[in-house]
């Protein structure tokens, strides 16, 4: 039987979809333990500005997630770069040089175009258009061998993205196969909606609801007495990532080109630091990404006055709030 989830935040939603696997009893064997499932919950962010899961304890890497959306939107799946941002990665996505199923590569080259410019023009020229559709998954590269044995350790668990414009809003569908509430769901809330609120900025439209299909919701046995809830007050994510396509068109470029550099050598110096994290753009919302993405490589520099100095220039306070929560886990 379907679960529906319609919250406001992602926080909420999160919420309640973690508690509903926390009182689940059934348990299923899995190639990485035992998990705990529910089939076929359907969850609506209605504001998909407020993206942020910030009573997940432990608390995510907001440093991560913003470099991920960086990563992504510059269609990269080299895999040296973000890892720096999440050294853990390679344990859950596999020790490769270029991730197989990274979402910006299959999102914007792999399927020999860019489905993010193809959908920008579809919908300018098209809003009425039932046929947008940005796929992810590849059965070519994707779709389990013999006795059903992954082809690799990187298969995405996102399926496509639907998209269609109503009412002078962008409303957003992501179809996901597969969907861990504790490591996966918060991060891929951040994802989607960051793209749906990029590409209503390049229609010059407002976003709409955000809609998230999960067909195996889950979480590991391993996990069940990590998750904890936190019970922070909401601060809103007052910052939006909609900018005109021309201005993201170059912006993007330089944020990665940045995030390069800091990721592929040693010994950076205080001055390439703070070169880096002032990113000085016409927009505070993408100044204050690349404030929390320097401010990360300034803590395991161990430059701590550095630190303080980059995140006291930040103005979103929820920013500043998830923070101190990784700092302090």
């Amino acid at each position: 039987m379907a679960e529906i989830i319609i919250e406001k935040s992602a926080n909420d939603v999160w919420k309640v979809a973690a508690d509903k696997l926390l009182n689940e009893k059934n348990l299923l064997d899995g190639r990485n333990g035992e998990y705990r499932e529910i089939l076929h919950t359907f969850i609506t962010i209605k504001d998909p500005r407020q993206k942020w899961v910030y009573n997940r304890v432990p608390a995510i890497s907001i440093a991560y997630a913003l470099a991920e959306i960086v990563w992504i939107l510059n269609g990269d799946n080299a895999a040296k770069i973000i890892n720096y941002w999440n050294p853990a990665l390679n344990k859950f996505a596999g020790d490769y040089k270029y991730y197989p199923g990274a979402y910006g590569k299959r999102i914007r080259s792999h399927f020999k175009f860019d489905q993010l410019e193809g959908a920008y023009n579809a919908l300018m020229n098209n809003p009425n258009s039932r046929q947008v559709v940005i796929q992810i998954y590849d059965p070519e590269v994707d779709f389990p061998i013999d006795k059903g044995r992954p082809r690799n350790d990187d298969i995405p668990c996102n399926v496509c993205s639907l998209i269609k414009v109503r009412d002078g809003k962008l409303e957003w569908s992501q179809i996901m196969r597969s969907n861990d509430v504790f490591l996966g769901m918060p991060y891929n809330f951040v994802q989607f909606t960051s793209i749906q609120e990029i590409l209503a900025g390049w229609l010059g439209l407002e976003s709409g609801t955000y809609n998230h299909y999960s067909d195996s919701l889950h979480l590991y046995q391993r996990d069940v007495k990590k998750i904890k809830f936190g019970n922070d007050n909401m601060i809103h994510n007052e910052d939006s990532l909609a900018i005109s396509k021309k201005d993201s068109d170059k912006l993007f470029p330089d944020m990665y080109e940045r995030m390069s550099f800091l990721s592929l050598h040693k010994n950076i110096t205080e001055s390439q630091l703070r070169e880096c994290a002032y990113l000085d753009s016409n927009y505070t919302a993408y100044n204050n990404i690349m404030f929390v993405i320097v401010a990360y490589v300034a803590q395991k520099c161990e430059n701590y006055k550095l630190v303080s100095e980059i995140m006291d220039r930040c103005t979103n306070k929820l920013y500043c709030q998830m923070w101190k929560k990784w700092l302090d886990k």
